[in-house]
Parts: C-alpha cells; sequence; structure tokens
C-alpha cells in the first residue's frame, strides 16, 4: 500500500488529475472515467492485496469511485495528490471490509479439524510473541510514507521484482528502487525504536 503517489504525481498526471476531479464537480461523467482509466487498476491492485479476494477487491474500487464521484469538490490539493487520496480511501475500506470480515464468526463444519490444528500449531506463547512482533510491525508500516509503503508491499507481500513494480507503478526502475531502501531503512530504525 500500497511509490505510487511520487511516479504518479508527474506534473501532466497531476494536472489531469485536478482537471478531471474540477470537471466532476459540473457533473461530467466523462472525467470520472478518466480518472479510473489512469488510477483504477493501482485501485484495484491495492484492494486485492489487501483483501486477497477480487470480488471483494471489485467492490472497493466501485466504492472508491463512487465516494470520489460524491466528494470531487471536498478534495483538497494541500492535502497530497489524487492518487494519494484514492490509495488512502482504498486501503481505509479495504481495512474495514477486513475488519467486517473478522467480526463475523466463521462456520465450523468438522470438529475434529480444530482439534488436528489446535495438536499441530505453536504454542501460547509463541502465538503471544508472533502476535507482538505482528503488531510492532504494522505499526512501523503506518508510519511510514504511502510511497514506500506500496512498493514495499508490492516486493514483499506480493513477490513482485522491482522491474515489475516500476512497470505496474509507471515508474522509473531507479525511483521504485530508492523508495523500497528508503522505506526499509525507516522501518528498521521504527522497530529498533520499539524494543
Amino acid at each position: 500500500m500500497w511509490v505510487l503517489c511520487a511516479v504518479l504525481s508527474a506534473t501532466d498526471s497531476v494536472a489531469l488529475d485536478h482537471g478531471a476531479l474540477e470537471r466532476m464537480v459540473t457533473g461530467d461523467h466523462d472525467a470520472l472515467g478518466e480518472l479510473y482509466d489512469r488510477h483504477g487498476r493501482t485501485v484495484y491492485s491495492l484492494a486485492l492485496r489487501v483483501l486477497r479476494d477480487q470480488g471483494d477487491a471489485e467492490d472497493i474500487v466501485q466504492e472508491v469511485f463512487s465516494q470520489v464521484w460524491r466528494q470531487a469538490g471536498k478534495y483538497d490539493r494541500g492535502r497530497g495528490s489524487v492518487i494519494a487520496w484514492l490509495l488512502t480511501l482504498t486501503r481505509s475500506r479495504a481495512i474495514d471490509r477486513l475488519r467486517g470480515r473478522k467480526s463475523r464468526p466463521e462456520p465450523i463444519g468438522d470438529e475434529s479439524l480444530l482439534s488436528d490444528l489446535a495438536a499441530g500449531g505453536p504454542s501460547a506463547d509463541e502465538q503471544l510473541t508472533w502476535a507482538g512482533h505482528a503488531t510492532r510491525i504494522r505499526t512501523a508500516l503506518d508510519g511510514i510514507s504511502t510511497l514506500q509503503r506500496a512498493a514495499i508491499e508490492l516486493a514483499f507481500f506480493e513477490g513482485l521484482t522491482h522491474a515489475e513494480i516500476a512497470e505496474r507503478l509507471e515508474l522509473p526502475l531507479g525511483t521504485v528502487k530508492t523508495r523500497i531502501r528508503q522505506g526499509l531503512l525507516t522501518l528498521r530504525d521504527r522497530l529498533a525504536g520499539a524494543h
């Protein structure tokens, strides 16, 4: 989560995005289509990365662009680029969807399956230790820039190479490598300070 902002915030893209939002305020449906054509794939990729479900990711894309249509006039240029706004909306909605899933209990089919899982899994102490590590990592990830986080997630969670990330984000390869390196250094510092 989600580097995208830096690459896509090239002068031409920024101007086109701002122009599209201004036209949406006046009711121009084509402007929404243009914004979707430029950023729909990126929004979908982030939603799919978070949710791991194509149907839910498609729903999130629809919800995000519907919200952008309704709130185009509320966009504040001072708070970041349009793509950053889109990715923030996407991430928030995807996380809300995940939380909604977790609040609903999973149906339990075979009780023997539960005992098999319990017998072969890590001990309660190990689970607690790993949960602490996971919490620290999530907190550290939340503290880095959206640009760095996007590149790191694509590299480490989706397993993309630097070249594949550059292609997906439509950024120069050097920019992708820099974002990943800076992000990892920041993560290292944040995690070292969390002990």
